[in-house]
């Protein structure tokens, strides 16, 4: 296997560097928009008891922050691909419904069929890169993110998503905006200073994962959105097995597959479950698997993301799993983020 990082010179990898001015002109597009002030003004006036949060890929598992949010909050969420929502799940479409629907090209398949069901009372409130899209005209409220154009898997919109996704928990709880604002306002310089090394992270990466057939992600409350997402981005950019479940699932079946050919990358996560998930790294480990804690104290650097607030840490927690598409592409000598069968936008369900 090579280790040529000459190859990952392209598209993807210039959207992964530019996250940090994605992520600045997402959060203060959302400072001086209306939208917020619109949520609030829905919630007011109407009583919904149910929040149903929608998407598909990454705009789906990028929803799990929102959900642990609005639920200590006195919400009711639920989570549904969007898929599944409109072919099983129609009735839950009514009055008492509060919908929100994440999709980055804001005109995915799963999208648009959910924007042509009948409105039976349930309000939608949209987040969206694309402020020409279905989804930015129909919703009751569209949020829209300002991450500029991608080129293929997601990376920038995904940032600049959990960003607006953040904003928008603070309103539905009806938490001080202001204070949020602050504590996102200098998450890009964070993330700016982690991607400046990122040759050395794809080269520390490459010694890590080489071997590896299987790589598994895995997390628990707000980091389920980059075990999610982070697997998910390891087999677009890079045709290679990756899954991404709860740190608990995993001893449910994958426990048997451990072994000098499997990575493991544990998000730590934070109360009450952090050492519940820095004990199964040292465990999986004891297995013979090659496993690494993903969290602001690890040994390995490219594991290492920046210090934040607890309402930033879904933001960047992502840029490991990224340096890890890289770090596999280098070894196979492949391009990251080329598209082979899949597009980027889902026209198809």
């Amino acid at each position: 296997m090579s280790n040529d990082l000459s190859v990952l010179n392209g598209p993807y990898l210039n959207d992964i560097l530019n996250q940090p001015q994605a992520i600045h002109d997402t959060w203060n597009g959302l400072r001086t928009s209306p939208a917020m002030e619109r949520v609030a003004e829905l919630i007011h006036h109407r009583k919904f008891e149910r929040l149903l949060l929608t998407g598909m890929g990454s705009s789906f598992y990028g929803l799990h922050p929102l959900a642990l949010e609005a639920a200590e909050h006195g919400w009711t969420p639920l989570m549904l691909e969007t898929s599944e929502l409109v072919h099983h799940y129609p009735r839950l479409l009514n009055e008492s419904t509060l919908v929100i629907a994440v999709s980055q090209s804001g005109q995915s398949a799963e999208t648009v069929r959910l924007l042509q069901q009948e409105r039976k009372g349930h309000a939608i409130i949209g987040v969206t890169n694309t402020p020409e899209s279905p989804l930015a005209a129909e919703a009751d409220v569209c949020v829209l993110t300002h991450a500029g154009h991608e080129y293929s898997v997601s990376c920038k919109t995904y940032v600049s998503t959990l960003v607006a996704l953040s904003l928008l928990a603070s309103a539905l709880s009806g938490g001080d905006y202001n204070s949020r604002l602050g504590e996102l306002e200098n998450v890009w310089i964070a993330v700016d200073g982690y991607l400046r090394d990122w040759n050395s992270n794809v080269s520390q990466l490459c010694d890590e994962l080489s071997g590896i057939r299987d790589i598994f992600l895995v997390g628990r409350g707000a980091s389920l959105a980059a075990a999610g997402t982070g697997a998910l981005i390891i087999k677009e950019s890079d045709h290679f097995h990756a899954e991404g479940m709860s740190s608990a699932a995993l001893r449910h079946g994958p426990f048997d597959m451990l072994n000098d050919t499997v990575f493991v990358g544990v998000f730590a996560g934070e109360e009450p479950t952090l050492a519940l998930n820095e004990n199964m790294a040292a465990e999986l480990r004891t297995y013979g698997a090659r496993c690494a804690i993903i969290s602001a104290n690890a040994d390995n650097a490219a594991c290492r993301i920046p210090e934040v607030p607890a309402t930033a840490r879904p933001i960047v927690e992502i840029l490991p799993a990224q340096m890890i598409t890289l770090a596999l592409a280098a070894l196979t000598g492949r391009e990251p983020g080329q598209f082979d069968r899949a597009t980027k936008i889902t026209a198809v369900e």
